[in-house]
């Protein structure tokens, strides 16, 4: 790594978009998923629903007001994001009787929304440089609605239009390639192409975690929420401290 990309990494409050980072980012969409659904159903849903937003209050507080980047702090923040952003789209179908095609059109237009005001205001949607604590907010408030957009919409395909959560995560891994391929071969911008594949991350990770977690009636494996929410948590805690180590060596500490 060049020293101007190592100083601009360790400027920024985000971490570098490597494979690791996808892989965690696919890693808390699942987790959040199955962690939503064994809280909402072992512990009364208003508290827990509650309970979630205070800690991920909380957690981003802690991670405006950090002062650069760091990895634990981070992906503890997008893992409650997760976690919440799958209650708020469930909330919203299971208490309030929203279909999941409205309330996918509305997180549709609710990112669209933030997306508008974020380039109004900062001219950039870019997330390779969030130093401001105003760029923050409008990246996070992006990463929690594309959250909720990609619960309603990996619903969507695994329930209302009855596909499965196997067949609904074969379609997003399909769906997932097309930046990457459009990027390569005809040079869709970049910042495109990142929110389009964080997006479909939810969907993706969510589908796969529910068809382990779920009973065979609703087209699972049965093995349970708690523990491919345990699994998954071990393997987000691996590729943390993968990204805690690059960090350390880029900024020269042994």
């Amino acid at each position: 790594m060049s020293n101007l990309k190592a100083t601009s990494a360790l400027a920024s409050k985000v971490p570098l978009v490597t494979g690791v980072f996808w892989l965690a980012k696919i890693l808390t969409t699942g987790m959040g998923e199955t962690t939503s659904d064994f809280f909402v159903k072992s512990f009364d849903p208003v508290i827990a629903v509650l309970t979630g937003g205070v800690v991920l209050g909380v957690v981003l507080l802690a991670q405006v007001l950090a002062k650069s980047y760091a990895p634990w702090l981070y992906w503890s923040a997008v893992v409650m994001v997760s976690i919440v952003g799958t209650m708020a789209a469930d909330v919203l179908h299971v208490q309030f009787g929203i279909s999941y095609q409205v309330s996918t059109i509305g997180f549709a237009i609710a990112l669209a929304g933030v997306f508008a005001l974020w380039y109004l205001t900062e001219r950039s949607l870019s997330i390779h440089y969030i130093r401001t604590k105003r760029q923050e907010l409008f990246y996070w408030a992006t990463v929690l609605t594309t959250f909720a957009l990609g619960t309603a919409a990996g619903d969507l395909t695994a329930n209302t239009l009855k596909l499965g959560y196997l067949a609904s995560g074969i379609l997003f891994a399909v769906v997932i390639a097309i930046p990457a391929i459009v990027y390569w071969r005809f040079g869709l911008n970049a910042t495109v192409a990142f929110w389009f594949a964080y997006i479909v991350t939810r969907p993706l990770g969510a589908s796969f975690a529910d068809w382990f977690a779920v009973s065979p009636e609703r087209g699972g494996l049965a093995l349970g929420t708690g523990p491919i929410s345990l699994a998954l948590l071990a393997a987000i805690a691996v590729s943390v401290a993968f990204m805690s180590r690059r960090v350390e060596l880029i900024s020269g500490r042994p």
